[in-house]
């Protein structure tokens, strides 16, 4: 469909990334083309996940694609987690930027589909993971507000990483 311009903290025009976000009641044209427009966004920005303000759209809807295939949530709701991972994060509405952050490794959810049916599902691993940060938005949350450590330039992560992968390869 469309390409939408995606909101970046701390530029104008970011408001809509701090507010909650309603719920949608029915699905309409809007919703349907808002979706669309989502995914064609994500997909561009090569993102895993993207929630409606960080598109300005201050509704409960989310699209996640984390390789396995394209995932629409509406009004999601995290009803279960278990464990913990901490894992490096990054937004795209903080580009170039990530940084550690803990979230439960498994997590339960309900939503509704396209075809707004209710259905519940559980994530494990990266999945679990864009679930809570894609959720975290439609409530205001960003993920800088839950930081375990420095936020990072993306260079500098890719850096150490290339330096471990040395040392590791010295020790063999």
């Amino acid at each position: 469909m469309a390409l939408r311009a995606i909101r970046v903290l701390g530029e104008s025009g970011d408001a809509s990334l701090r507010k909650k976000c309603r719920e949608v009641t029915k699905m309409t044209p809007r919703i349907r083309d808002l979706i669309d427009d989502m995914f064609d966004t994500m997909y561009d920005a090569q993102g895993v996940g993207l929630a409606a303000p960080q598109v300005g759209v201050l509704r409960r809807v989310v699209v996640i694609d984390i390789g396995d295939g394209p995932i629409v949530l509406i009004n999601p709701e995290i009803i279960e987690r278990e464990g913990e991972q901490r894992e490096y994060e990054g937004c795209l509405s903080v580009p170039g930027k990530s940084a550690y952050v803990i979230r439960p490794q498994r997590v339960v959810f309900r939503a509704y589909d396209e075809e707004m049916n209710q259905f519940e599902s559980e994530a494990e691993g990266l999945l679990a993971r864009a679930v809570c940060h894609e959720l975290d938005h439609l409530d205001g949350v960003m993920y800088v507000d839950k930081l375990d450590g420095p936020l990072l330039n993306n260079d500098e992560i890719f850096l150490e990483e290339e330096l471990e992968d040395e040392e590791e390869t010295k020790a063999e």
